[in-house]
């Protein structure tokens, strides 16, 4: 049996509702579940809320959250977090506020170069709290602009490029805490995902990491070579904390990424998900 601790739904940039994500979830026979919308979760009361209906599938309220690290950001997943934790929330409403002045400028940037977008159009496709720059993609590939999401991320909306813009994000340690006041585990994800990917990179980031309270990395993710998972379940037992995986399923905004196994080949044991449960029960005790 396998798990999915990485997923998005319409709550932020992914195309399934939560309901429909446990659906999808069900039907591939998934043992466990996470929901991850980007700095927001408002879509948990209803993957929480639909739990009944999967009695045999383990549901995990989770977010995933940007953090500043020097000049280039990573991302945080706070597995088993209580969504009602009015100190998350707060941090939350701060990175979303952040999120929209950054949308109102990549906007008028980009309507400044020729591009038929306006920020009312991308909000509407949105639809809940986190318009972000997969909906301006999805825009500028609708008009013609782009033949695919990504080659709109490639040429125009990544860091570097002409309808980029910063936004002001929380520092690690601040997101950790805040995760862990909410009941959860702090998960970096995604970790080979930069542009350094050597084992004395990751290691040194995740020596910092861990010295701020990280409890765990994600090892296992769809484009990881079989040699970088095996690096970071190294790195994982090096410094003494958990392991998650998942699929980082979006729906068509990542058309080549299918929940649970991501490009085909991924597998994530339950066992992942028990030992992460044993890891935040004996967080509780202490």
């Amino acid at each position: 049996m396998f798990i999915d601790l990485h997923t998005h739904s319409t709550a932020s940039d992914g195309t399934s509702s939560p309901s429909q994500l446990l659906s999808l979830a069900s039907g591939k026979g998934l043992g466990a579940i996470a929901l991850t919308d980007h700095d927001t979760v408002s879509g948990l009361g209803e993957f929480l809320g639909a739990a009944g209906k999967y009695p045999d599938i383990k549901l995990v309220p989770g977010v995933e959250m940007s953090v500043k690290h020097y000049d280039f950001s990573i991302h945080i997943l706070g597995l088993f977090i209580d969504p009602g934790t009015a100190v998350l929330e707060k941090m939350l409403c701060e990175v979303r506020k952040g999120r929209n002045e950054r949308n109102d400028l990549i906007a008028l940037k980009l309507e400044k170069q020729g591009y038929d977008i306006c920020i009312e159009e991308v909000n509407e496709l949105a639809g809940g709290e986190c318009p972000g720059r997969p909906h301006f993609a999805s825009i500028l590939v609708k008009k013609g602009y782009f033949k695919t999401m990504q080659e709109a991320f490639d040429k125009c909306l990544k860091n570097g490029r002409s309808g980029y813009c910063k936004r002001e994000l929380p520092m690690p340690g601040d997101a950790i805490e805040v995760i862990h006041k909410a009941g959860g585990l702090a998960i970096w994800a995604h970790p080979m995902s930069y542009s350094d990917t050597s084992r004395k990179t990751i290691s040194k980031i995740l020596k910092f990491l861990v010295g701020k309270g990280l409890d765990g990395i994600e090892a296992y993710y769809p484009l990881f070579s079989p040699e970088q998972t095996v690096c970071l379940l190294d790195l994982a037992d090096k410094y003494g904390i958990a392991v998650s995986g998942g699929s980082d399923f979006h729906g068509v905004n990542m058309k080549n990424i299918e929940l649970g196994t991501g490009t085909g080949t991924l597998a994530v044991p339950f066992s992942v998900y028990e030992n992460l449960v044993k890891v935040l029960d004996k967080k509780i005790i202490s």
